[in-house]
């Protein structure tokens, strides 16, 4: 099974890219991984907030393929300890799922259609976070849950 995270902008912080980086270099041990940037929408102070969410839809359409398992990370989700999100994951490679796609929207969420096409939703925190700070956070517990599964002594309960 492959991985794949995408999320809108590039984090401005230096400290928050660092550490999306961190992340995107230490999970390629356990399992193939892909962690894709969607670049912000150009010129879009003149587009409504559903305007904007249906341009940043298409643009995640355009790097899914029909076969992948979508888990959209949206407040509104389910939530999980990190043991439980360690074994969502667990689930899902013994599944025969080919591709699992992790989503985290831009500003003002997802599209409609995002919705629509989304399997599963994920709620990181019942507490909102900027979309930026949702990638450092995301990465770290991706992380965390191969750590729990391979018994590493990074998690401790």
């Amino acid at each position: 099974m492959e991985i794949m995270y995408l999320a809108f902008a590039k984090p401005d912080d230096s400290y928050i890219n660092e550490g999306c980086q961190k992340y995107s270099q230490r999970i390629p041990h356990y399992i193939k991984f892909q962690y894709r940037i969607i670049p912000a929408l150009k010129n879009n102070k003149s587009l409504s907030q559903d305007q904007q969410k249906q341009k940043e839809g298409e643009k995640v359409l355009a790097q899914l393929q029909n076969s992948d398992f979508i888990v959209l990370l949206d407040e509104k989700g389910h939530e999980k300890s990190s043991v439980e999100f360690a074994n969502f994951i667990e689930k899902k490679m013994v599944s025969g799922l080919k591709r699992l796609v992790f989503v985290s929207g831009g500003p003002y969420g997802f599209s409609t259609d995002i919705y629509n096409r989304g399997n599963y939703k994920l709620s990181l925190s019942k507490m909102t976070f900027s979309h930026q700070i949702v990638q450092l956070f995301f990465m770290e517990q991706l992380y965390r849950a191969f750590t729990i599964l391979k018994g590493e002594p990074y998690h401790h309960e």
